[in-house]
């Protein structure tokens, strides 16, 4: 991974990760499903070519904000430990970009976030967000139970926000992603 100007950049190991999470007081349950965000997301990057290494720390921090709560705003929480962790900006977006299937500059403003728009946007954002939703817990869940789930609960935007993140996916992974094990 590069920042941009061609120079390397640095992602924390899966024991730092680890470390980070536990330093900053996240509950086992959040790590558990950080570790299975993370392995579900390492299996679709191999696929789809995306950075590995970048995939698989952003998986395991998508929820460090859940150390503060539990909300909605949890990616924007886990994005301010992020930055003052130093950690490399690509990273940070993962985390501030992984909820749902993205959340529009609209939408957020309707939910009391700051007022951007946090749609995953690269491949490593995409993996992790949509891996994120594939999973409860530690459990997998296929997308069409996803999208129906977020049907049933009126929210009918994101549920099409997550199929298509899907489909993205699935064609550069050039498989459905639901059957990657």
């Amino acid at each position: 991974m590069t920042d941009g100007t061609a120079r390397p950049v640095k992602v924390p190991s899966t024991d730092k990760c680890l470390r980070i999470l536990s330093e900053n007081g996240c509950e086992e349950a959040v790590v558990e499903h950080c570790r299975a965000v993370a392995q579900l997301s390492v299996r679709i990057a191999k696929r789809c070519g995306a950075d590995q290494e970048l995939v698989e720390a952003g998986a395991l921090l998508h929820d460090i904000g859940r150390c503060r709560t539990h909300g909605v705003d949890h990616a924007v929480e886990g994005a301010k430990i992020a930055s003052s962790l130093k950690l490399p900006q690509a990273l940070v977006k993962v985390i501030e970009r992984h909820i749902g299937g993205g959340i529009s500059k609209a939408e957020a403003k309707r939910l009391g976030l700051p007022e951007k728009d946090y749609t995953p946007r690269t491949l490593e954002e995409m993996v992790v967000a949509h891996a994120d939703n594939l999973l409860s817990g530690t459990k997998r869940t296929p997308v069409g139970q996803v999208v129906s789930q977020l049907i049933r609960k009126g929210m009918d935007e994101p549920a099409a926000r997550v199929l298509r993140l899907h489909k993205a996916l699935s064609e550069a992974c050039r498989c459905d992603v639901d059957t990657i094990p």
